[in-house]
């Protein structure tokens, strides 16, 4: 009962952080980013648009949305104190529903009025925090260049990433703006956010799409940016791996203990079947079918266990993570029915092979000894 409800506690929580972690920076930075020659993502980059060929490639692999944006480093002053941060700029067809996930307060940017959008901003609750800014307030951004620039913004939301880095460096504006500042043309951008209808298929894409883009353009997965965090993503699927196998070699000898004891118990019945003509295999099958009724009963319970826990912890979020550590402030857990279907199904199937093997001391007790012992 306890090693499945651990075993399926285990695969929620490790699928729960996967899905949420990838999610927040597929989120905030696509899949792969398009760019053209050298790429930084806090660094103001070469700006370059689409040609019809570069869209049509990209189209051949099941992207889902392609994204102008831009950045451009950048001062923040605002209540005396100063931050640097880099500005990312998006459009009014930017899909801002993850932006939306992560507010803390406030609201997205509006682009319904390009003048009204290129003035409002996006800050994290980090800088909020530094600089002492809430929604509605005003902040001066500096922008380093020849001749020096500098803009007034609104802040309209306060989001948190809940990766320190992101939290630390970004905020969200117009990229109108940029355009002004580094007299672009309307239609250029410093990248593209692509996003695919699966995310397993980036490495694979992104290869294909090394060979097909035109000369000077380059395709980053979003893995290669923060390569930490999905590093960190790899560890924990060996902590998972081990746990299941710790798990399973606990339930094993559990049931082995327990079939043992059944068989010492059952010394003398053994000897009296055998001594009737019973054969052995006939014997063995017996205390096995009895193991697996056993082993019924606690994958029962320990689904009803495992299960409650994670309906629990799905609907109340009730356990809590440290949102610096972990890039989340809650343990997120998600697992499928094939998932809890697989896991019965192989813990049942390999306690009951392990199994055989004490059953075989049914084979090694004397008819004789056994009725004249008892």
């Amino acid at each position: 009962m306890l090693g499945l409800a651990a075993m399926i506690l285990s695969v929620a929580v490790l699928k729960g952080f996967k899905q949420e972690i990838i999610a927040k920076q597929r989120g905030f930075f696509g899949d792969l980013t398009l760019f053209s020659h050298y790429w930084h993502p806090s660094q103001e980059n070469e700006p370059f648009t689409l040609d019809r060929s570069t869209e049509e490639a990209l189209g051949s692999h099941q992207v889902v949305r392609i994204q102008p944006f831009a950045t451009k480093p950048a001062v923040m002053q605002a209540s005396g104190e100063i931050e640097g941060v880099v500005l990312k700029g998006i459009d009014g067809h930017y899909d801002q529903g993850f932006l939306k996930r992560i507010l803390v307060e406030g609201d997205t940017i509006s682009f319904a009025d390009s003048t009204v959008a290129n003035s409002q901003a996006l800050v994290s609750a980090y800088i909020a925090g530094r600089l002492q800014l809430k929604v509605g307030d005003r902040f001066l951004m500096h922008f380093i260049q020849e001749p020096l620039r500098q803009r007034k913004f609104e802040v309209v939301g306060i989001y948190s990433m809940g990766v320190e880095e992101v939290d630390k460096s970004y905020v969200i504006g117009s990229i109108g703006v940029i355009r002004r500042l580094n007299n672009w043309e309307p239609h250029l951008a410093g990248g593209y956010e692509i996003t695919l209808d699966n995310f397993e298929k980036v490495p694979e894409i992104s290869g294909r799409l090394a060979g097909e883009m035109p000369e000077g353009l380059g395709a980053e997965p979003v893995r290669n940016q923060y390569p930490e965090v999905f590093l960190w993503l790899d560890l924990l699927d060996v902590n998972a791996e081990i746990i299941l196998i710790l798990m399973i070699i606990v339930a094993v000898i559990n049931m082995i203990s327990a079939l043992l004891i059944m068989i010492l118990e059952r010394t003398r019945m053994i000897g009296i079947l055998k001594a009737l003509g019973m054969r052995t295999v006939s014997i063995q099958k017996v205390f096995l079918y009895h193991a697996a009724y056993l082993i019924g009963v606690g994958l029962l319970l320990g689904n009803t266990l495992g299960l409650g826990l994670y309906f629990f912890q799905k609907q109340t979020r009730f356990f809590k993570l440290d949102e610096a550590a972990y890039y989340i402030d809650y343990v997120p857990v998600s697992v499928t029915g094939t998932d809890v279907l697989l896991l019965n199904a192989g813990l049942m199937v390999i306690s009951l092979l392990v199994l055989w093997i004490p059953s075989g001391l049914v084979g090694r007790i004397s008819p004789i000894k056994a009725i004249r012992w008892s």
